[in-house]
């Protein structure tokens, strides 16, 4: 019987082909997305769950505890020295700090390897391999970073230096300083953990990189890559840890820093989700790519049970006749259930092979390395089969018992109307549903494309256009000053600075301020910037009290921006002049003698931070070209050439500010691509199905449209008896999808300090284009019934 099943619902397939090919088509979409979007949260979902004992491996966090609370993943280097000593709450403590834009160098016989590594240098204590899993290929996990100048490097990052050579005892250098010799060759990281470094250094060596730094003094200063990672005794709880902590505080940190300075345990699964502490991706994110799933599975069921009820009245002597012949309702049921399992099978096969090419697009965007293991590995099977299920039970339920019930005498005499299929009102219902995804999804859309287009032109308080910046490799003043010399003479430069950072960085630098030779500090921090006297002119910075401070090489006077007077509670810029201003532990201390008009020292996310300017060649990290876009092609070759000149030793790179800018909303114009492409797919699921509707329409419908032609319809009375149904329908998915979509979005937002407003302009913007794709979508097939000739419309049957 079940045989014969599949073989009738074959035979039905080929008779309606165009009918099997929408919903194929329809299926496949659908579940291609959900098995996308199911890859990429298992993926998230797996980071760093591999390691061993995982459940007792945390990270030491920090929270300033002043006026706000603010959050950092990083901690104080001596931390984790200071916390092995005093409690025995741990089984490895383990200390790691990683750096950006390291030169590394491969002496060879004949020529010196340079590189410059982005993100893949990392100072850590031997024990930090005691806690997480990274095996070793080559060499003694337990000495291998146990002496000073040892190293140890990945096999991609080994083969990169040295090829099919072996790599064990062979030596690297670091900055032009310092060698280091491999004892180790570390089994290449999994893509799904947080650790991406390649490069593992001795400790030891941290105080050849930054002896303040490295100290056991330096618990004022943290980096933004320095972190202390611990594995818990069987016994101890995070609860017993972390009530410690204020007692650990209390000994390190005297008076007001006591209460501010606060550290507490996070759970390593916490850590890749976790945005306060600049985990890669939030949860409610992947939250939401989860639901679109579901939406476009649920999109993709609505196009089949609307196309099937709507297809079951064609098939209604077949049912009379089964029902005559003796067929039960059962049987009818399940010869339907067969057929949609037979469109489920093949629409997840062409599903399986969508997603199989899609993934190294979406691999692409979100810079991972992500696969697709239908048979290594059970958690993909299993969904596959769990959405099958789901899929065929959604999509052939319904339109099945439709068809088990019909009444065999009414069904052989073609008497079966709408309402015996439950008229129009159950397929009002699914395109009404199917419209309101469409429409949630349209709206989110346009409010991230709005969003993502505020941040792109928004005025961010300076100049970020036609602006290059160039690395200083080293702190040497004669060289420094030669390069701005040199590169001052070169046509199409306009303006240039030496500094630490532009005015909006990855990298900054904030510490505690003293205003007016106060008692105490104020109850917040402040953004330093560094920077020489053309700082403000290359990029724009403008005045609003005072002067700029003049040529020195050391702080002698300090610019402050608005944001500053407004957190002393000053009605003006000019009572700020001529104060002392002290930051940095009082290390650095002078007047201040301007004030500038705030500019955004962060993304949009955050709020704009007070913030004060000096010069200090000592922190010149960068030089800022402002050139005209006329000469760039000449310009940027004359930069490396002069570059090259003066740094022979060192490798040459440059970057445009702007593109800087960019990588803020990194993240942003990831979802905004995801949401992009569900939300067209969403509409072609829709439109699909749409255009199957109405296609059965006219064909019910053509002896009724023939009689409305011979009695004076003209051409519009028939498009409009197709159009006004489905206009109705999609302004009550308006209805119901705007709130839904509005609410989603104000949240959406309010991860960004500086924003957009959800007008009324949006909602008319995605209303309009939605009647736009339904009306291209029902006009092609109600023109083609309108055109009809009524003769030949009568003598339908």
């Amino acid at each position: 019987m079940l045989k014969n099943y599949f073989k009738i619902g074959w035979r039905n397939l080929q008779r309606h082909k165009a009918y099997a090919f929408i919903n194929i088509i329809g299926l496949s979409l659908g579940i291609a997305c959900a098995i996308l979007i199911f890859t990429l949260i298992s993926f998230h979902s797996s980071f760093d769950d591999f390691h061993h004992d995982k459940d007792r491996i945390y990270r030491i966090v920090t929270e300033f505890h002043d006026e706000k609370i603010d959050y950092e993943a990083a901690v104080p280097q001596p931390l984790g020295k200071a916390f092995r000593n005093d409690y025995s709450f741990a089984e490895k403590i383990a200390r790691v700090i990683s750096y950006h834009d390291v030169l590394i160098s491969v002496p060879g016989e004949k020529e010196i390897k340079k590189f410059q590594e982005e993100d893949q240098v990392a100072f850590a204590e031997p024990e930090f391999f005691d806690i997480f899993n990274f095996p070793l290929a080559e060499g003694d996990p337990f000495t291998a970073l146990s002496n000073p100048h040892s190293a140890l490097l990945t096999q991609t990052i080994a083969k990169k230096y040295f090829g099919t050579a072996p790599a064990i005892g062979k030596t690297i250098r670091m900055d032009n300083k310092t060698d280091f010799t491999i004892t180790g060759i570390l089994k290449d990281l999994p893509s799904n953990t947080d650790r991406k470094q390649g490069i593992y250094l001795s400790y030891d060596d941290l105080k050849d990189r930054n002896a303040w730094i490295a100290s056991d003094s330096s618990w004022g200063a943290m980096v933004s890559g320095s972190m202390c990672f611990i594995r818990l005794k069987p016994s101890i709880t995070p609860e017993q840890v972390n009530k410690a902590f204020s007692q650990f505080s209390a000994k390190y940190y005297k008076g007001r820093d006591a209460k501010i300075w606060q550290f507490h345990l996070q759970p390593l699964s916490d850590i890749h989700f976790n945005s306060d502490f600049d985990g890669y991706a939030d949860k409610k994110y992947l939250w939401a790519l989860g639901f679109i799933g579901l939406f476009l599975i649920v999109t993709a069921c609505v196009n089949f049970v609307n196309l099937a009820t709507a297809q079951a009245l064609n098939r209604s002597k077949e049912v009379g006749i089964r029902k005559v012949l003796g067929s039960l309702r059962s049987q009818l049921f399940w010869q339907f259930m067969a057929e949609t399992t037979l469109i489920t099978g093949f629409a997840l096969i062409v599903a399986y092979g969508l997603a199989l090419i899609a993934l190294p697009s979406l691999n692409q965007l979100f810079k991972s390395k992500m696969e697709l293991h239908l048979f290594s590995s059970w958690p993909l099977p299993l969904f596959l089969l769990i959405l099958s299920g789901l899929v065929i039970f959604l999509s052939g339920s319904y339109p099945g018992l439709v068809l088990a019930r019909f009444q065999p005498v009414l069904a052989l005499k073609s008497k079966l109307s709408q309402a015996h299929i439950g008229g129009f009102s159950l397929r009002r219902i699914l395109v009404v549903t199917q419209f309101t995804i469409c429409q949630i999804l349209i709206i989110g859309t346009i409010v991230i494309a709005s969003q993502m287009h505020y941040s792109k032109n928004i005025d961010l308080g300076f100049n970020k256009d036609a602006i290059v910046t160039l690395p200083i490799p080293i702190h040497d003043k004669t060289k420094m000053n030669t390069l701005r010399d040199r590169l001052t003479a070169i046509a199409g430069v306009e303006k240039i600075t030496l500094c630490h950072r532009p005015p909006a960085s990855n990298s900054n630098n904030t510490t505690e301020v003293r205003y007016d030779n106060r008692s105490e500090d104020e109850h917040w921090s402040i953004n330093l910037k560094s920077g020489d006297d053309h700082y403000l002119s290359t990029f724009g910075l403008k005045l609003v009290a005072g002067r700029n401070f003049y040529p020195s090489d050391t702080i002698r006077e300090f610019v402050v921006n608005e944001t500053f007077v407004k957190e002393l509670n000053l009605p003006s810029p000019q009572d700020v002049l001529g104060k002392r201003l002290s930051v940095n532990g009082g290390s650095m201390t002078a007047p201040i003698v301007g004030v500038v008009k705030d500019f955004h020292n962060y993304s949009l996310h955050n709020e704009i931070a007070a913030t004060c300017i000096m010069p200090d060649y000592n922190s010149y990290e960068s030089c800022s070209i402002k050139i005209n876009l006329a000469n760039t092609r000449s310009a940027l070759a004359a930069f490396e050439k002069t570059w090259n000149d003066i740094y022979p030793e060192y490798l040459y790179s440059y970057h445009f500010l702007d593109d800087g800018i960019a990588e803020f909303y990194e993240m942003d114009k990831i979802m905004l691509t995801l949401v992009e492409v569900f939300a067209g797919i969403a509409i072609f699921i829709g439109c699909l199905g749409l255009y199957g509707l109405v296609s059965f329409m006219a064909l019910r419908r053509t002896k009724e449209i023939g009689v409305r032609k011979v009695l004076g319809a003209n051409f519009g009375n028939i498009l409009w008896l197709f159009g006004k149904e489905f206009s109705r329908l999609l302004l009550i998915a308006f209805v119901i999808a705007a709130p839904i979509a509005g609410y989603s979005m104000h949240r959406y937002l309010q991860d960004f300090k500086y924003r957009i407003e959800i007008g009324a302009g949006i909602f008319i913007l995605a209303i309009l284009f939605t009647f736009l794709i339904a009306a291209l979508t029902i006009g092609y097939r109600s023109v083609r019934s309108a055109l009809a000739n009524p003769v030949t419309s009568l003598r339908s049957e």
